[in-house]
């Protein structure tokens, strides 16, 4: 499957793991209710970890037409599937996806208005050194949206505790199901 290109380097035993969440990680209804709390306008700049197949980016694109969306990662496979889904935005330099990964994120210090990212968090190797790396890349009180499947992996109080180490406040936490969606906002620290 695509996935298993993600999982290379990444926290062991995921594998197994991963086979019970992929699933939803297309969930069109997830993504929509993520863009919609995240809030951007027209002229932000937004980043999406681990775009996958680029539904996200595609509706975020929709929105921030006067703005640019990034993102990145792991996959190749989902960079090729994201770039060919969002082509016209791409052409028009309002998308840019790169293949990366959240631990060494390719983008200046402070350099997004917000930040998305859904099904990734059980991904990562070391959740803390890839929250704080988002936060480097946003503004003081941009925000995070992070969607991910609660008590699966994470429970509600490891997550909240995650955010606060890295600089994150305002920490809001909405269920859908077994999904939770996060919402925090960059602190003016940093």
């Amino acid at each position: 499957m695509l996935y298993r290109e993600q999982l290379q380097g990444l926290r062991p035993g995921i594998d197994q793991e991963a086979d019970a969440c992929m699933s939803g990680s297309g969930d069109v209804d997830l993504n929509e209710r993520a863009v919609q709390l995240l809030r951007p306008s027209p002229s932000d700049r937004v980043l999406e970890v681990g775009f996958g197949e680029g539904r996200a980016v595609a509706r975020l694109a929709d929105i921030v037409d006067k703005g640019c969306v990034c993102g990145i990662d792991v996959s190749g496979s989902m960079l090729n599937k994201a770039v060919r889904r969002n082509r016209g935005a791409v052409s028009a330099g309002r998308v840019l996806l790169r293949k990366g990964d959240c631990a060494s994120i390719p983008f200046a210090n402070a350099n997004f208005d917000g930040a998305l990212t859904l099904h990734t968090l059980h991904f990562w190797r070391d959740p803390v050194a890839c929250l704080s790396e988002i936060r480097r890349t946003l503004r003081p009180r941009a925000r995070l949206v992070l969607g991910y499947l609660r008590d699966r992996f994470y429970g509600e109080q490891s997550v909240r505790t995650m955010l606060e180490i890295c600089d994150f406040g305002s920490i809001q936490f909405s269920h859908i199901g077994e999904e939770a969606l996060v919402l925090a906002s960059a602190t003016d620290r940093y």
